[in-house]
């Protein structure tokens, strides 16, 4: 028996003790480590399962991911054995050891060290490209679902004649199958020609056969089918003509086929195809002529014929049949893409009727015209790109709520009448909570509290915004509705409530009022499994061990509406605009959802990203798109979320639309029908400005119809830039209730100007009705000027206010006193034949927190009125009570002071340096128009300061 204590033996038996300890230790460490990285996999699956449940919408997530398995599954499988299969075919076709050359017996320890493991690289090689291969296939399940369950349009291409579907829904499918085939055709090609390599099937550098008989028919077969899916690309690359794009002179994203594409470019497909087919053929039959010859011969053929007849012939016929008359050969083309665009943005009936635009009073009944401003538009003087600071300074309350920086204009009746509207939900803000900590953050202070709103169209005394629904609780307009805003564009963090710790409620004179939730929103955290996942899924371990998590907690996440509708419907596009509205006693955010694609034969395309962004555009308002290139958009959804228990609904809002109906198809129970909406929320609904701006950008190329002139651009129109903004982005679309000359009322509309390209003046004005409740919603009208009109276009308009002398000299007055200026939305209003424009001036005064309402500015024709009210600026311009202002008898009026030579010289200088800067702005030269602004700058001082003297010596108080 061996000696324990010493001996030969006993240091061995001291030396493994520690050994096995440690292999036990890291093998432990291991499976733990194997384990948590499971459970951080299942957290993220589970917490998102949960989610879906909670929301009534699981069926989204099991469909969702259903499909994405399946996809995952299914081709990565295939992928795995096209290489698997050729790869062991290439090892079974191998040579005899005896037959191999000197270089491939060189090859003998890489097949010496790779033959023990050889199943087990296989395996490797095969699941590493099967995962690869089902990772990509499972990102194309919108791709998978759309092509199972596509709806028809019913409506042909006028090429090809099939239905829009198969370029939609059946095309994209083609194509990702084909590339899938693309893929495993090459890779099974390298792997079985490295195998055959490897085994001595393929030589190099050895004399004789460069290549065994099996390995010549197994590479053939595969070259084959390589040969044989470029045969069928060439086929499907005839359809994608029809939605390929292309530049043409004076189109701007351009899509469908032009000549050279119908008359060179589809038989050279055809041709091609043919060719790649017999070449194809020809690779298979090596199998029994065991010769390269043929198929060599046939690829090079292949190769030259897709140089000639798909590359030379086509530039050819370009530049020999199309370029000497190319606006006579493209004119059948460009119609064809007139017509097909106009239906894909849905602007096919919009109405374009020629208008004069004379806003010169003469001849006219002033009377009669001022009678008809208030009948014409409600004009709205409160702007709520502009207001929020009012709204935030009057009702904030605290400093843990807040204000979304840009309110939303809706309709609702004040005094039995309707009435536009600035409404704006009180949220929470997390900054302003006076002590941060994690129960401050996520336990008591967990929503905000009401909405508040402001008459549109009229001010306090002191230019402050008139409320007709304020304080905390709010009070007013609506009658007794749930105030409480759990959900919202500014809530963004989690919340944990309904447990052992109370919420903020709201605070009042009586001190602060405590909450618990009492809705069924969020997930429950009673179950230590989702307190567990959830710790994980947040990176917060406390909500593992928290005392303030208890019987009853929920957490509520994903919290703004835009998250939460594209969370249950991934396959829309979302508005970058979700307004609130009160309904039925619920504060209900509306968002409007898009069914997009790109896939629309010969319509143009567009950039969503870059067509709806505006000079109020910010990252909260920007558009959600899936697919930011797009050339067919339908309204297709109206979602709603409830502020109070997040509760998402979707209704069905275009009924012909096939996309939806596919998606409806794909999604079964997950969309509500358009009979759903109840009256209450129907008064609410409006037409989105996204869709209105995607429009307008269309519509200032597409609103011509005749080829030619389309071709030449010579009617071409721009959306112009925000005169009030700095920053030089479009002028953003207006809400307000106005009439068009053709209607008999006034109705709620989107409203919106554009100038001619590279010009300052008005060219159109476009209005679309948007009122949901109406039976012309969705109409789109558009009055154009002629062309040698002198109307103003909005950058002019802002200019000749500018450089008015009453308002110049105003602004300079207040500037001195360190008054910052603001301006309001310009609007535009058609007005008996002419244009209206009506600009709200606001002043914040030096320590003042927030912009007043001063004065107005209304232009008509060349009459300016700059005046306190909206009243008297319309009555200076048109004459109070309808009657032209009289002229003080001879003698009464003293001289005025502007007609000082000094003053008339520095008016002059002014005018002069505002073109200056308006030249420089339109070539984009930024510092020339620098040195004009500083030129207007100090003309307008010098005018200030020669008519306060002149004001002195005539006697007369300086303005």
């Amino acid at each position: 028996m061996p000696d324990r204590g010493g001996g030969p033996t006993g240091p061995r038996i001291r030396v493994g003790r520690p050994s096995r300890r440690i292999r036990t230790l890291l093998t432990t460490l291991g499976v733990l480590a194997a384990l948590a990285m499971l459970f951080v996999m299942f957290a993220g699956f589970w917490t998102d399962w949960l989610w879906y449940r909670s929301v009534d919408y699981s069926s989204v997530f099991t469909t969702t991911l259903g499909t994405k398995i399946g996809l995952f599954a299914v081709f990565g499988l295939l992928m795995a054995l096209a290489v698997g299969v050729n790869v062991w075919l290439a090892h079974r076709l191998r040579p005899p050891l005896s037959a191999m050359s000197m270089e491939q017996q060189s090859l003998d320890r890489y097949r010496m060290s790779i033959a023990p493991y050889k199943k087990w690289v296989l395996l490797a090689v095969t699941a590493l490209v099967g995962l690869v291969a089902g990772a990509s296939a499972a990102g194309q399940w919108r791709t998978w679902l759309q092509w199972v369950n596509g709806v028809s349009f019913h409506q042909k291409d006028p090429q090809f004649h099939k239905d829009i579907s198969f370029y939609t829904f059946d095309l994209p499918w083609y194509r990702f199958l084909l590339s899938f085939g693309f893929a495993a055709a090459v890779l099974s090609l390298i792997a079985a020609a490295l195998v055959h390599y490897l085994y001595g099937g393929l030589r190099l550098t050895s004399p004789g056969h460069r290549a065994t008989a099996a390995a010549t028919g197994h590479l053939s077969v595969l070259l084959g089918i390589f040969v044989g899916l470029k045969a069928i690309a060439y086929w499907l690359d005839r359809y994608g003509l029809a939605v390929k794009s292309s530049g043409l002179k004076s189109t701007d994203g351009w899509t469908g086929l032009r000549y050279v594409d119908a008359n060179a470019y589809l038989p050279a497909k055809t041709i091609l195809f043919i060719i790649a087919l017999i070449c194809a053929v020809l690779f298979f039959a090596t199998l029994w002529r065991r010769t390269w010859q043929l198929p060599v011969i046939g690829f090079g053929l292949m190769v030259l014929s897709a140089v000639l007849i798909g590359g030379l012939y086509p530039a050819i016929v370009q530049k020999f049949q199309v370029q000497p008359n190319e606006q006579a050969k493209e004119a059948p083309y460009i119609k064809k893409n007139i017509t097909a665009t106009r239906e894909a943005y849905g602007i096919d009936d919009s109405d374009v009727k020629n208008y004069k635009g004379n806003s010169n009073l003469t001849g006219k009944d002033p009377e009669k015209v001022r009678a008809e401003v208030n009948s014409t538009a409600s004009l709205r003087l409160l702007d709520p790109n502009v207001v929020s600071p009012a709204f935030q300074q009057e009702q904030q309350v605290k400093g843990y709520y807040q204000f979304p920086s840009t309110l939303d204009v809706d309709r609702y009746k004040v005094d039995g009448k309707e009435q536009d509207t600035v409404i704006g939900l009180r949220e929470l803000n997390l900054k302003g909570i006076p002590e941060r900590n994690w129960i401050n953050d996520h336990f008591k202070y967990t929503h905000g509290y009401g909405a508040i709103t402001a008459k549109g169209t009229t001010t306090d005394k002191a230019g402050a915004p008139d409320f007709t629904a304020k304080s905390l609780p709010t009070e007013g307009l609506f009658p007794a509705y749930e105030q409480r805003v759990y959900y919202g564009e500014k809530t963004t963090q989690y919340s944990i409530v309904g447990g052992p710790q109370e919420e903020l409620d709201y605070p009042s004179d009586k001190g602060e009022q405590s909450y618990s939730y009492k809705g069924k929103s969020g997930v429950s955290l009673s179950n230590p499994v989702n307190r567990a996942a959830y710790a994980v899924a947040f990176g917060e371990p406390q909500i593992l061990y928290s005392g303030a998590i208890g019987e009853g907690s929920r957490i509520l996440y994903n919290r703004t509406p835009k998250e939460r509708v594209e969370a249950v419907a991934p396959w829309l596009t979302i508005d970058g605009d979700a307004y609130p509205a009160v309904v039925d006693g619920r504060i209900q955010w509306i968002v409007d959802a898009y069914t997009t694609t790109n896939g629309y034969p010969y319509a143009s395309r567009t950039t969503l990203g870059d067509t709806t962004a505006d000079s109020l555009t910010t990252g909260q308002r920007a558009v959600v798109a899936q697919q930011n290139q797009v050339n067919y958009i339908r309204n297709s959804v109206k979602a709603t979320v409830d502020a109070f228990d997040g509760k998402v609904k979707l209704y069905q809002w275009d009924t012909k639309d096939p996309v939806l109906k596919t998606w409806m198809k794909a999604f079964p129970g997950t969309v509500k029908a358009k009979s759903e909406i109840g009256s209450a929320l129907m008064d609410h609904l409006r037409y989105p400005q996204d869709l209105f701006k995607v429009q307008r950008e269309l519509l200032s190329r597409y609103h011509v119809t005749d080829p030619e002139t389309f071709y030449t651009g010579s009617e071409r129109w721009e959306v112009p830039d925000d005169p009030t903004n700095t920053k030089g982005n479009a002028v953003p679309p207006y809400y307000l209730s106005m009439k068009m000359p053709d209607q008999q009322k006034q109705a709620f509309s989107l409203t919106t100007t554009f100038t001619p390209k590279n010009r300052p003046n008005l060219g159109a004005f476009m209005a679309v009705d948007a009122d949901a409740k109406s039976a012309d919603y969705g109409k789109i009208r558009i009055l154009k000027l002629p062309s040698e009109t002198s109307v103003w276009g909005p950058r002019q308009a802002q200019g000749n206010f500018n450089s008015h002398p009453p308002v110049a000299d105003q602004i300079n007055i207040w500037k001195k006193g360190d008054s910052e200026v603001e301006y309001g939305n310009l609007l535009t209003v058609p007005l008996d034949g002419g244009l209206l424009y009506v600009e709200p001036v606001y002043l914040r005064g030096a320590g003042s927190n927030y912009p007043r309402l001063k004065k107005v500015l209304v232009n008509y024709g060349d009459k300016i009125a700059f005046r306190d009210t909206l009243d008297e600026a319309l009555d200076e311009i048109f004459g109070s009570k309808g009657e032209p202002t009289k002229p003080p008898a001879e003698g009464t009026q003293k001289p005025s002071p502007s007609q000082d030579p000094t003053v008339k010289q520095a008016l002059k200088d002014a005018q002069d340096a505002f073109a200056a800067s308006q030249k420089a702005l339109e070539n984009k030269n930024w510092a020339d128009y620098g040195k004009a602004q500083d030129a207007l700058k100090d003309a307008l001082d010098r005018a200030a300061k020669a008519e306060a003297k002149a004001a002195e010596k005539s006697g007369k108080p300086g303005s």
